[in-house]
């Protein structure tokens, strides 16, 4: 039973030592993958496509805006001589206007939320295939992103953003 309890012991101990030089022999890195990827072009000419979008956006919503409260100056002025059922009708159709306006803010937020997914996911997973490439080359195992918030409390080892941004061609 001792030899048993023994051999155990050992083979616990030698298992515990083994898998804790596999864990020291594996090669970490970082690299802040939200400073790279605002350094390509192609995130750059994303980010005017969505200003012009979203400018676009402001300019439909204030033209609806004015027209809106033109609309409510206008019935304003003239509720008093206009009569209950054509104010009935005014304030049924200014209800319509601000129901309308409130749902192309939504509509155009989700446009735009949906537009830039479109634009920047593929931006993201080429900068993810180019670090996959650098850290395969260079022999790393594991790359953590060291992008602020994103959960990595010591960064102190290689930092591949000079390597990659080289193999995207980005200066």
């Amino acid at each position: 039973m001792k030899k048993v309890k023994s051999l155990l012991i050992a083979a616990v101990l030698f298992f515990g030592v083994s898998q804790s030089n596999v864990m020291a022999q594996s090669k970490v890195a970082h690299i802040n993958v939200q400073e790279l990827v605002t350094e390509l072009p192609e995130m750059k000419k994303a980010g005017e496509d969505l200003k012009k979008i979203g400018e676009n956006y402001e300019k439909d919503f204030s033209t609806m805006m004015t027209e809106y409260q033109n609309k409510i100056k206008k019935y304003q002025d003239e509720a008093a001589t206009a009569g209950d059922i054509k104010n009935q009708e005014r304030a049924a159709e200014i209800e319509e206007l601000q129901q309308r306006l409130q749902q192309f803010q939504t509509t155009a937020q989700q446009d735009l939320q949906k537009k830039e997914v479109e634009l920047t996911q593929p931006i993201f997973e080429k900068a993810r295939l180019a670090i996959h490439k650098v850290a395969k080359a260079q022999g790393f195992d594991y790359v953590l992103d060291s992008t602020i918030g994103s959960g990595v409390i010591m960064a102190e080892g290689t930092n591949l953003l000079t390597d990659v941004k080289k193999e995207l061609g980005v200066k």
